[in-house]
């Protein structure tokens, strides 16, 4: 029958600017009849995105080009609204960027059998009727003329709407710029045309070197052993779910009979996804004057360090380390086939740890060693620990997050924290071992928080501005051996009356720089967390 079914393309752009309004944009929907109370308004919005939507479909609507651009348009528009659906998550160029460069394993844990159906019931059947029509194109002079009057009559009844109602639609975009990355589908379209552009528009440039002075004080001079400074980063760990921070449940049960564990209870993330955190809290950018490029043009916190002639190794459990560990030693323990830590596909964080001590027994340099870790990376939280750290139940076992009871996904996060604290105490552990030949340190940053169902959001990677607490307030903790304080000048009591001040990774690349005793013009004071609590300074 619908091979039968002859329609021009100005209908059928038509058709499908009101489908997508109306069957792919439900999750902005839903936001604006909370944010616009005035039924009017939310009609004058809705006519506004349909002849916007039609007016950029004309454009293309020409035979060979209209039936496989409308299929990529739903395709893609089907996916991206599984995931706007299922999780709350806004799409814009960072949350693109995160997937882009996530792993296979984390890619696997989404591709679940909803989505499958998802993809085929919103992207797959329509771009099948799609194909079944008939479009009546007419010559080329007279489609070109059609085009050009349905553009223009959409342009005057978008002035007519837009000024009719501007008072309105102006506060309405001012004071709501999210709506723009809630727009199926422009969002994923504009982010990924950015993203391309910043891809490929422009050959790579030589990364800009900085810290080149970099050197270590004369204290070190008077350094009684080889020093190991060992930082953890974490995933997903926000501090509402932390023991250590005043979470109802024990998550920390381990780190919490740590002597000389300092936790600090107001650490904010520079980001909301690893893609901009990692290399954010690595460069010598604050927050405010972050940018994906001016960070990757130029080097980092590990560079500096290696400046000074300290031995840097980077060992990761996750999707790399975003640029910023691209000029040192770098060690992907994700592929290890250790039958009991690897067992399911994808190794968990323990394994991190696996060869520390032969490390350290072979220790030549003062070292700086990054652990990255799979931490409580979501949706399949069940995966990120051993079958013995399930203290929480019931849980959640799918990827599916809206297949289960808010109550089993929380159980199977903070048991993801469960088994962190047994990871980062074992590693405390076994640096309290070696204290006496090696000045040992721990300092542990999560990358981002996550979020659990808190106004309808799942996972990460909400836009800073929208994002709540909980995906940008994170666990900082440090653990200093005596020899190190000692000969690093350190106050460990100091930091511990200082926990409750406000932090943020923006304070990372000084607070390492000062903490070792490096010297550089890269360095500032007022960003060190703990320059107030060394007995002597650099």
């Amino acid at each position: 029958m619908l091979k039968n079914l002859r329609l021009r393309p100005e209908a059928l752009t038509l058709l499908v600017s009101v489908a997508l309004l109306l069957f792919y944009n439900l999750p902005l929907w839903r936001h604006v009849a909370e944010i616009v109370p005035d039924p009017w308004l939310r009609v004058v919005f809705g006519l506004l995105v349909v002849l916007i939507f039609n007016l950029v479909l004309t454009l293309f609507s020409f035979r060979w080009v209209f039936k496989p651009l409308l299929t990529l348009v739903l395709l893609g528009s089907a996916g991206v609204l599984y995931f706007m659906t299922q999780y709350g998550v806004v799409v814009d160029i960072e949350m693109l960027r995160n997937v882009a460069e996530t792993n296979v394993s984390e890619v696997g844990d989404l591709l679940t059998p909803r989505f499958a159906g998802f993809l085929l019931a919103f992207g797959v059947l329509p771009a099948w009727l799609l194909w079944r029509l008939q479009i009546g194109h007419r010559p080329l002079l007279r489609e070109l003329l059609s085009k050009l009057l349905v553009m223009a009559a959409c342009l005057v009844a978008l002035g007519a709407i837009a000024l009719s109602n501007y008072q309105a639609l102006a506060s309405l975009f001012r004071n709501h710029h999210e709506l723009r990355l809630m727009v199926v589908p422009s969002n994923y379209l504009g982010a990924s045309f950015s993203y391309l552009r910043g891809q490929f528009a422009q050959p790579a440039e030589p990364i800009r070197a900085i810290g080149t002075d970099a050197h270590r004080a004369a204290a070190w001079q008077g350094h009684a052993r080889r020093s190991l400074t060992v930082l953890v980063v974490g995933e997903s760990a926000r501090a509402a779910n932390l023991g250590l921070l005043g979470y109802g449940r024990d998550t920390t049960p381990l780190l919490a009979r740590q002597a000389g564990l300092t936790a600090f209870t107001q650490m904010r993330s520079c980001g909301t996804e690893t893609a901009v955190s990692v290399p954010c809290m690595f460069s010598n950018l604050t927050r405010g004057g972050y940018s994906h490029d001016r960070a990757a043009s130029q080097e980092g916190l590990l560079d500096v360090l290696k400046h000074a002639g300290l031995a840097v190794r980077w060992r990761d459990n996750q999707s790399g380390c975003k640029g910023t560990c691209d000029r040192v030693a770098f060690e992907d323990v994700g592929n290890a086939r250790d039958p009991v830590l690897c067992a399911g596909g994808e190794c968990q964080d323990a394994i991190l740890l696996q060869g520390l001590q032969g490390y350290i027994d072979n220790l030549k340099d003062d070292s700086v060693l990054v652990l990255h870790q799979m931490g409580s990376h979501g949706p399949a939280y069940y995966k990120r620990y051993p079958a013995a750290f399930e203290r929480f139940t019931p849980v959640c076992r799918s990827a599916t997050l809206s297949d289960c009871s808010r109550e089993s996904i929380v159980n199977a996060y903070d048991n993801t924290l469960v088994y962190t604290d047994y990871v980062l105490s074992s590693l405390i552990d076994l640096l309290r071992k070696n204290q006496d030949r090696v000045d040992t340190a721990m300092i542990y940053l999560s990358d981002h928080g996550e979020s659990l169902g808190e106004y309808n959001l799942y996972l990460h990677g909400t836009p800073y501005a929208m994002a709540p607490d909980e995906q940008k307030h994170v666990g900082l903790l440090t653990w200093f051996s005596e020899g190190y304080q000692k000969d690093f000048g350190l106050d460990n009591a100091c930091l511990a009356t200082r926990r409750d001040e406000p932090v943020s990774q923006d304070n990372l690349f000084h607070s390492l720089l000062g903490l070792l005793q490096i010297e550089t013009g890269e360095y500032q004071r007022d960003l060190d967390l703990f320059a107030p609590c060394r007995r002597s300074a650099s």
